[in-house]
């Protein structure tokens, strides 16, 4: 098992040839220089300024309908032209690029990726009955990422500081669950109950997520619960 603190200002630019920089310290932003050889799809309310000439447009993803139940943002927004766009999502934590190679899948929890570019496939699955348990919600939704046939890139904002976990095949590990930001898919999530006692009469229980590798996860030092969770 491998810990390793991740920074956003990782150069994953010079692989992948999209120029881009993050902005600030405390609640930062991530600015692009668009330009005709790329374009970005995001969730719309996190934009924060844009050049006149970078042209944004909507679309509803499939399943709009489960997402307005879930309160989770219906419309997909995308850019494309040349300027510069800027995102950010008004809060505390990092910002860090996470390439994605062609037929590899990226699995993002609610409300934590700010953009992707548009070589990858976009989906999204409600996971119910563990935050029914955790809690006493109605689930919450994860977004996933896929390279079909080309690579990528997905940038996610960490509430606090990112850490990626890099298990072995078999490897666990058990975490807050408001603590993990992203997964590969072979990183399998489950539930597992804690109780803590002191005495007779004191007494508390609570829920852990349970992460089985093989495969990355990324842990968030900030919680952050859900509005999906209530």
């Amino acid at each position: 098992m491998e810990f390793r603190e991740m920074s956003q200002d990782q150069a994953v630019q010079s692989t992948h040839q999209i120029p881009f920089r993050i902005r600030g310290g405390l609640a930062p932003v991530v600015e692009w220089e668009m330009d005709d050889s790329f374009e970005l799809f995001f969730e719309h309310y996190v934009l924060m300024y844009r050049d006149p000439q970078v042209v944004v447009s909507g679309s509803i993803p499939k399943g709009a309908l489960k997402r307005m139940i879930g309160n989770m943002p219906v419309i997909l927004a995308k850019a494309h032209g040349q300027g510069r766009l800027a995102l950010g999502r008004s809060v505390p934590g990092e910002i860090v690029g996470i390439p994605m190679a062609a037929g590899q899948t990226l699995e993002v929890r609610e409300h934590q990726f700010l953009a992707a570019t548009n070589t990858l496939e976009y989906g999204f699955t409600r996971v119910k009955g563990v935050a029914n348990l955790l809690f006493g919600g109605n689930g919450f939704f994860v977004d996933t990422f896929h390279g079909s046939r080309q690579s990528g890139i997905v940038w996610v904002h960490a509430h606090g500081n990112l850490i990626e976990v890099v298990l072995g095949h078999g490897e666990q590990l058990d975490v807050e669950p408001s603590r993990w930001c992203y997964k590969d898919p072979s990183v399998k999530m489950s539930t597992v109950p804690i109780n803590v006692s002191a005495g007779l009469f004191a007494s508390s229980s609570f829920m852990l997520n349970r992460f089985t590798g093989p495969g990355r996860l990324g842990l968030q030092s900030m919680a952050q619960y859900l509005n999906t969770d209530s």
